[in-house]
C-alpha cells in the first residue's frame, strides 16, 4: 500500500519563496568557491564498511513526522541503525501537518539542521536552495562514498536522470518506492455488500453510479429502517481522494497525485490544464447532481481522514456507501477488528458520457526530495554515507518494516508472491499500526517493482495482494494511452520563482471555484465564462509555458 510513496512520488511540495544568496559547503559544479569553513575533517570507514566512524558522532537531522512511529528518538530502527553506524541522530520531528510551513521557515531563516529528511523537497526547490548553496550539490560525495547509490544508479539509470538538475548537480537523494497500485492511486471504494444486498451490479459508468449511489440513500441497504445511509462522502486532502480525482477522469484526464502538476497532462508532446475545458466543466455538472440529490456529501469538501473514518467504522451500522483514495484505509481502519474494510471493492474506471475513461497514471515511482544536506552540515561525507547505508536491501527492510523474523522474512521455497512469480521474501505484520519499531517509510529507501511484488502474497486478506489485484484487473485496463502525466521536472531559478505564484494563485482559485460549482454556489452556465476569462488573467498560458519549456529542456 505504502502511500507515501510519495511513491510515491508524486507528492511533490508547494514551491517556496526564493532564498537570499549563501555559500555552500560544497560548491556547485563548474564553480570556483570554496567549500564552507564549517565542515570539520573525519575519519571514515572504507565505503561499504560498518561502522562508518570509529568514535560516535552526531548528526541532527529534521524529519517528517510519521503517524504510524511513536518516537524516532526510542524507535527500534533507530537504535539498530545507531549502532551499526556509530552515528547519533539529534531529531528535530516536523508535524506532517505543517511540513511546509515549516520547511519554508528554516528555509527563509537560514536555521539548517545538518540534514532535512522526509520533507518531500521538490525539484524547484532543489534548484533554488542547491544552486544558492543552502543545499549541497551530491555529486562527488556520491562518487566517493556512495557505493549503495552508485549501485542503484548502474541498475536503475532512470533515476539518476529523475534526480539530477538542470545544472549537473544531484542535491536529494531519493526514497525509490516502485508501488504498482500506487501509480494507479486515484480510485473509488464502494461497499460491497450494499451492492448485493440491492441487487444492483458494481457500476461501469457514471450514470449508473449515480443510480446506485441513489438506491444506497433511498432503499435502507443498512436494514435499520432508517434514512441514515451517506451515499459518498470524500475525505478532500487525503492520498488521492479529492473530489475531483476519481470522478473527472470520467470526463477528461485529471492527475492529480502530486501538488506541483495537479491537473496538469501532456498530449502530442504539449502539456495543458483540464481545469478550463468544456469537458471539466460536464463533470463539474455531474458532481453538481450527486451533491444536489444528497448523494454526496457536503463534507466531502471540509473533512479530514480521522472525520470520516469515525463515518466509516460507525459501530451501530454501517453508514458509509462509497468513497475515494489509494486505499481503504482513508475512510476505515485498515485491518481495524470490524473487518469492514475488506467489504469496500474498487469501482472501475467509469466510462463517462462521451465515453472517457481513464486510470490516471503517476508519472513515478519515487520521491525525488527524501534526502537533503544542507551548508550547516559540518560531515556532509558521513552524513552521505549514512543516507547511503539505507538503500541496502536489510536496511530498506528494517526501516520500512522492521525486524527479520519479527515482522519479515526470506521467502520459503515453493512461496509465491504477489505477482505470481517466486517469492523472495514475507511480510509477518501487516502495514497501518502504530507502532516503534521501524521508520514506515520516511527516508531514502529502495523498493522496486520487482521488490515490492516479490514478498510472499499471504491470502485474500493480504493488503497488498488486495491493491495489487485491484488495480491489476480494474485500473490497470484503462491506463491513457493518448494523454499522459507530466514527469518530475526541474526548473531554473526563474522559473521557479515565477511559477511560485502562477501555481498557488491558479489552483487555489479551481479548487475554491470547483466547490462552488459543485454545491451550487455558482452557476455552470451563467458563471463559467467569467471562470475561465478569470483563469486567463491569472495567466494560465504562462503556466504552461514555463513547464513546457522544462519539459522540453529535460533531455537536451
Amino acid at each position: 500500500m505504502r502511500k507515501r510513496t510519495r511513491a510515491i512520488m508524486g507528492a511533490f511540495t508547494a514551491f517556496s519563496i526564493l532564498l537570499a544568496g549563501c555559500t555552500g559547503s560544497q560548491s556547485p559544479k563548474g564553480s570556483d568557491e570554496a567549500p564552507n569553513a564549517g565542515t570539520e575533517p573525519i575519519a571514515l570507514s572504507e565505503p561499504g564498511t560498518y561502522p562508518l566512524v570509529q568514535e560516535k558522532t552526531t548528526l541532527k537531522v529534521m524529519v517528517r513526522g510519521n503517524p504510524l512511529v511513536e518516537n524516532f528518538e526510542t524507535n527500534d530502527f533507530t537504535k539498530w541503525y545507531e549502532e551499526k553506524t556509530n552515528v547519533h541522530i539529534e531529531w528535530e520531528v516536523v508535524p506532517e501537518q505543517s511540513i511546509q510551513e515549516k520547511l519554508n521557515l528554516v528555509l527563509a531563516s537560514e536555521d539548517y539542521p545538518d540534514v532535512i529528511m522526509g520533507l518531500n523537497i521538490s525539484p524547484a526547490q532543489q534548484m533554488i536552495y542547491g544552486s544558492q548553496g543552502a543545499f549541497l550539490p551530491l555529486n562527488d560525495l556520491i562518487e566517493k562514498q556512495g557505493t549503495n547509490t552508485k549501485n542503484m544508479f548502474q541498475d536503475n539509470p532512470e533515476i539518476q536522470s529523475a534526480i539530477t538538475a538542470l545544472d549537473g548537480n544531484i542535491y536529494a537523494l531519493p526514497e525509490v518506492n516502485e508501488c504498482y497500485h500506487c501509480s494507479m492511486s486515484q480510485k473509488m471504494w464502494i461497499y460491497e455488500p450494499w451492492l448485493k444486498k440491492l441487487n444492483l451490479k458494481m457500476p461501469e459508468t457514471t450514470d449508473e453510479l449515480y443510480e446506485v449511489l441513489k438506491a444506497f440513500k433511498e432503499q435502507d441497504p443498512n436494514g435499520n429502517g432508517m434514512q441514515d445511509e451517506i451515499p459518498l462522502s470524500i475525505s478532500p486532502k487525503s492520498w488521492s481522494s479529492s473530489i475531483d480525482a476519481f470522478l473527472l477522469n470520467s470526463f477528461i484526464y485529471n492527475p492529480v497525485y502530486g501538488s506541483s502538476y495537479k491537473h496538469i497532462f501532456i498530449k502530442d508532446d504539449k502539456l495543458d490544464v483540464a481545469f478550463n475545458k468544456p469537458e471539466w466543466r460536464e463533470g463539474l455538472r455531474y458532481m453538481n447532481k450527486l451533491y444536489a440529490e444528497g448523494l454526496l456529501a457536503p463534507e466531502s469538501f471540509t473533512q479530514d481522514d480521522n472525520q470520516l473514518i469515525q463515518i466509516g467504522e460507525n459501530p451501530d451500522t454501517v453508514l458509509l456507501g462509497a468513497s475515494t483514495g489509494g486505499h481503504q484505509g482513508i475512510f476505515t481502519q485498515l485491518l481495524g477488528e470490524s473487518g469492514r474494510w475488506l467489504d469496500y471493492k474498487t469501482v472501475p474506471p467509469l466510462k463517462g458520457p462521451n465515453g472517457v475513461r481513464y486510470a490516471a497514471l503517476d508519472s513515478t515511482g519515487m520521491n525525488p526530495g527524501a534526502f537533503v544536506i544542507t551548508k550547516k552540515a559540518k560531515h556532509p561525507e558521513l552524513a552521505l554515507r549514512w543516507a547511503d547505508g539505507l538503500y541496502e536491501r536489510e536496511h530498506t527492510l528494517r526501516s520500512v518494516y522492521g525486524r527479520p523474523d519479527q515482522e519479515w522474512r526470506e521467502a520459503k521455497d515453493g512461496e509465491v508472491g504477489i505477482n505470481g512469480e517466486p517469492a523472495v521474501w514475507s511480510e509477518l505484520k501487516s502495514y497501518g499500526t502504530v507502532q516503534n519499531i521501524a521508520w514506515i517509510q520516511t527516508g531514502p529507501s529502495l523498493r522496486t517493482n520487482d521488490f515490492r511484488l516479490s514478498a510472499v502474497a499471504k491470502g485474500d486478506d493480504d493488503l497488498e495482494v488486495v491493491l495489487y489485484n485491484e488495480t491489476k484487473n480494474k485500473y490497470e485496463p484503462h491506463k491513457p494511452t493518448d494523454v499522459s502525466t507530466v514527469p518530475p521536472l526541474f526548473l531554473t531559478n526563474e522559473q521557479a520563482s515565477e511559477v511560485a505564484d502562477l501555481s498557488k494563485t491558479i489552483n487555489d482559485y479551481v479548487d475554491e471555484m470547483m466547490a462552488r460549482f459543485v454545491i451550487g454556489d455558482a452557476d455552470l452556465d451563467k458563471d463559467w465564462d467569467g471562470y475561465v476569462q478569470q483563469l486567463e488573467a491569472m495567466n494560465v498560458a504562462r503556466y504552461l509555458d514555463i513547464y513546457q519549456e522544462a519539459y522540453d529542456g529535460r533531455s537536451k
